[in-house]
């Protein structure tokens, strides 16, 4: 039986701002990697650098933009690899809802269980980044 991560939060943004900042590696180093390459194009690879010891790798499997994005993993600990991440975005109120899903784990283990705290924090910071421009320091994320 496979185990997602799901979270919801409502940004105080347009979905094109929420789009960008977790497509472009320019904003996805200020609040989520340490540095990262990669396009939004369907079949695109990324690279999410976290550390020389968690260099992962992943491909774009879906891509709407300002609607929709979700990378699938090709090299990252092994935990992660059977597995593909990602958000919808939706129009709400005077902002988006951000529907976040990280799927196909394939058992409820320790690692499951700090990813989903782990987003948690991330997403807060993905927030706290577009509607005040704060960015955490690498060392304090997640």
């Amino acid at each position: 039986m496979a185990h997602n991560i799901l979270h919801d939060l409502v940004i105080k943004v347009a979905p094109k701002q929420v789009f960008d900042a977790v497509t472009q590696p320019e904003h996805l180093n200020n609040w989520w990697t340490l540095k990262s390459s990669g396009q939004p194009e369907l079949g695109a690879e990324y690279n999410l650098n976290f550390t020389d010891k968690y260099d992962w790798y992943c491909k774009v499997s879906e891509v709407v933009p300002n609607q929709s994005f979700y990378l699938k993993m090709t090299q990252s600990d092994p935990d992660w690899m059977p597995t593909t991440f990602g958000f919808n975005l939706k129009n709400h109120d005077n902002g988006t809802l951000v529907e976040f899903s990280h799927n196909d784990w394939q058992s409820n283990s320790h690692h499951f269980r700090h990813s989903t705290y782990c987003w948690a924090l991330l997403l807060k910071g993905l927030k706290q980044y577009l509607e005040n421009h704060i960015i955490l320091p690498f060392e304090a994320r997640g």
